[in-house]
Parts: structure tokens; sequence; C-alpha cells
């Protein structure tokens, strides 16, 4: 006789954010209602990541953003759903609309759009998330840009092409929807945020080595 399991149990986002371990070293998202507990960065993923947040941080700088746009330790996006909150790998925010934030202070939670000025998810192996759910909820709130940094290739090739290559997305708020950008190898990043950014895809990826 064969049991059936148990279905998980469903959260809201309010749920999510009072369950959140206080001062928890892992990492959790909440995925149309179920908890999911996050790879932490490790090697590659988090050399690219750290790397990538220092060159962010000199180009703000050389932009007279310093001090106005940041970059936090750690925040959870609320999408427009009850259902999904997640915690980018990299958030750009505008510091200048955080006090119409009403959630940040306290919680650390981002709802209203303005507030942000880049997304940057590094895909790893649960690589649909980025690609699929973020995507449509990032596009959905209104977020100007937001980026896919594939540096394995580990995408569906109808995104990354065949043979698969390591490939960065710049996903630009166009008339409400996003519109994606694919570059690889020397192509260097245009992007509509950060127009000083002159990095290569090739030159992003040597960042995690």
């Amino acid at each position: 006789m064969t049991q059936a399991q148990a279905e998980p149990k469903l959260y809201s986002f309010d749920e999510f954010i009072s369950w959140y371990p206080e001062n928890s070293q892992l990492r959790y998202e909440l995925h149309d209602g179920i908890i999911i507990k996050m790879p932490k960065p490790k090697g590659k993923h988090s050399n690219l990541a750290g790397s990538l947040i220092e060159q962010l941080l000199i180009i703000i700088r050389q932009m007279g953003k310093g001090g106005i746009w940041t970059i936090p330790r750690e925040s959870i996006v609320k999408p427009k759903g009850e259902k999904s909150g997640y915690e980018p790998d990299i958030i750009v925010l505008n510091q200048e609309f955080l006090g119409v934030e009403p959630r940040w202070e306290n919680e650390s939670i981002i709802q209203n759009p303005d507030s942000v000025k880049l997304i940057v998810e590094v895909v790893s192996t649960n690589w649909r998330d980025d690609y699929y759910n973020k995507l449509r909820d990032y596009e959905e709130m209104g977020i100007e840009e937001y980026w896919i940094l594939d540096y394995a290739g580990l995408g569906a090739r109808k995104f990354i092409g065949n043979p698969k290559q390591p490939t960065i997305f710049v996903c630009h708020l166009v008339d409400g929807e996003y519109q994606m950008t694919p570059f690889t190898g020397n192509s260097p990043i245009v992007s509509p945020t950060f127009p000083q950014f002159n990095l290569s895809a090739q030159e992003i990826f040597d960042l995690a080595l």
C-alpha cells in the first residue's frame, strides 16, 4: 500500500517573512507559496557576484551617484502577488525612494519598483527560476533593468543557443515588457542604466576565476 505524501504547506508572503529565521546563515525564497532553501553561493558563483558588485560600485561613483545608489548586503523583493519573495544576488537601490518603502527600515523588504535601478541574478542549477519566474515577476513589478548571468551555460538552448555557451542577458523594460539582449564572448555589455559599463561578457565571466 502506497502512502500518500502530504501536500507542502503553502505560505503567504507575510507568513514567509514571519517564519524567516532571524540571523539565518542560509538564504530562503518563497516561490509560489513554497519556501525554498537557496544554495549558498560558493566558488565561482560567489566570486562573480562579489567582483561584479565592486565593478558596479566603481561605476556608480563615476556616474556621480555614490551615496544615492547603493548595493545592500541583503534584501527581499516582494512581487505584486502574495505568494513569492526573492533575495537577489545583487540589487542596486536608489536611496531617494527608500523613504516610501514601508517595510524597508525594519524588514529590508522592497516593493516599489522605483527603488530599484538593477537586479542581477547569477544562474545556478535552479536556472528556470531566473529565466522564467523571476523574469516574469520582475517584469510585472516594473523593475527597470534585470541581468541574468549564466556563466556556466546552464539555461535552455532556446535562450543561450546550441551548443550552449555562457551568456549574459540584459533585460530592459520597454513599454512594460522586457527586451532581452544576449551578450557572449567579447561583446561589450550595453546597459541603459549603466552606460559607462564597458566590460565584455567574457571579462565579467573572468571575474569568477
